[in-house]
């Protein structure tokens, strides 16, 4: 974050202030009172200051030798971070500032990278592709990584949706399109999304210090009514859950939601590479999930704490359908500014759940050796550390293999590994149903063999 020194300051509103050493400005926004003998005050979020090619915003005007403080009144919402207030060359490493800086509210800026839990929150990776049809009691990832999804009610078609609410900066959403119709709350459609421990031990969870969270996200749907979310702690030692509501207002309009919850106290999450904390968007809901009513706390694990019984309920009408983005989950009572990453940042981080090799006619996979005429090696190096040891996720279909060697092609159904992968490489070893009879010590060039081919190694959680 770039330090912004007030050099000159002016007395009432509408008036311009020179900030930093290159004298970039600002100007003062009406309903904003500044005294000239109290020279530090905060922008509110409508504000922007350049610093050279930088934008900035929701961040604090500071004096380098005047004192006092200044009339908030008009000011941002939110709970501010102690390190983006700065007077003079001190960054105040606490969150209650020495005296003559300005109060720790009224800021929603938040400067930490990587802050968002959620992994693709911005729905534009989708490895597995774009749309998954017929989609009905099969619970799995169809669409967007890391966006798990189930659905018990009706048939519905998974999507990666270029529909995207205006002037936010997101390109694609998550869309769930109910194609054929069941009884509305009778059973469970919901998404989620899975984390690992941790990731996790920053939040201080078990421990009187615990962070409580701000979920953010935009979301659009034609029916509109009451929905719930639901946070569940899977640690080994005891689950927790804590669940809350908000509402759909306006049908076929993106909607943006906060909520903030509370840290857990009581339980932590266990330092580890496995599930060990779980957040649940329900949109329909049986009464297992239901009869107890949301907790708006955290509480020992109950199933049916997760909702209330007036859940909207999609699923029961082909005209159901719900568009979720913009999804961020952060340590602090309020919700800053979505954090965009760069897409190969995204796509990495992903990866390291569930990684797409090769998929479609001739797409290469790997360069080996024939051993003898039934054994074939190649090493696969993954682009990231997966989570844990993936398995494969091949096409199996006739001729999905090609074995170019020696001017001939050998097909295989298959590729499968001899003695098993791990976080990093895979060594590949073709069936014993490959065509032809290969010469040992001949090098070969392994490719995808059709259309339908497939080639991919899963570690989600």
């Amino acid at each position: 974050m770039s330090k912004i020194e007030v050099d000159t300051i002016a007395p009432q509103s509408g008036t311009t202030v020179t900030v930093g050493e290159s004298g970039d400005t600002v100007t003062i926004p009406t309903g904003v009172t500044l005294d000239a003998s109290n020279a530090t005050t905060t922008l509110p979020a409508n504000v922007v200051t350049t610093d050279g090619t930088q934008t900035l915003t929701n961040k604090s005007i500071a004096a380098t030798q005047l004192t006092g403080t200044v009339a908030t009144s008009n000011l941002g919402t939110g709970t501010a971070d102690a390190t983006t207030f700065l007077r003079g060359d001190q960054t105040y490493a606490s969150a209650t500032p020495a005296a003559g800086s300005i109060t720790t509210t009224q800021l929603a800026y938040n400067p930490n990278s990587f802050r968002n839990i959620i992994i693709n929150g911005d729905m534009n990776i989708a490895q597995r592709g774009t749309s998954t049809t017929g989609v009905t009691t099969s619970d799995g990832y169809y669409a967007c990584d890391r966006w798990y999804s189930q659905t018990d009610i009706g048939t519905w078609t998974i999507s990666q949706s270029t529909d995207v609410p205006t002037g936010q900066g997101f390109v694609n959403s998550f869309k769930m399109d109910c194609t054929s119709a069941g009884t509305g709350n009778a059973d469970e459609v919901m998404i989620r999304q899975k984390f690992e421990g941790q990731n996790l031990q920053y939040l201080k969870y078990g421990t009187a210090n615990a962070e409580s969270l701000t979920l953010s996200f935009w979301i659009k749907s034609n029916k509109i009514g009451n929905y719930y979310l639901a946070m569940a702690n899977t640690n080994t030692t005891q689950n927790r859950v804590v669940s809350f509501g908000y509402s759909i207002d306006s049908a076929d309009t993106w909607e943006k939601k906060t909520i903030t919850i509370p840290g857990d106290t009581s339980q932590g999450f266990d330092n580890s590479n496995v599930e060990n904390f779980t957040l649940f968007w329900l949109f329909s809901a049986a009464s297992g999930f239901t009869s107890g009513g949301v907790s708006n706390t955290w509480i020992n694990y109950a199933a049916n704490r997760f909702a209330n019984s007036d859940l909207a309920g999609l699923g029961g009408s082909t005209s159901d359908y719900v568009n979720v983005t913009g999804v961020q989950l952060e340590a602090g009572t309020s919700a800053s500014d979505f954090e965009f990453l760069p897409y190969d940042v995204n796509l990495q981080r992903c990866q390291r759940y569930y990684y797409l090799h090769a998929r479609g006619a001739g797409q290469q996979i790997g360069n080996g050796s024939f051993y003898n005429s039934s054994d074939a090696r190649c090493v696969i190096f993954f682009p990231t550390t997966m989570r844990s040891q993936p398995s494969i996720v091949s096409s199996n279909n006739t001729n999905d293999f090609r074995f170019l060697a020696n001017g001939t092609s050998y097909y295989s159904p298959s590729v499968e590994t001899p003695g098993g992968t791990n976080q990093f490489t895979m060594e590949a070893i073709y069936t014993p149903s490959l065509t032809g009879s290969p010469t040992g010590g001949h090098a070969f060039y392994l490719v995808c063999g059709n259309s339908t081919s497939l080639l991919a190694f899963n570690s989600e959680l």
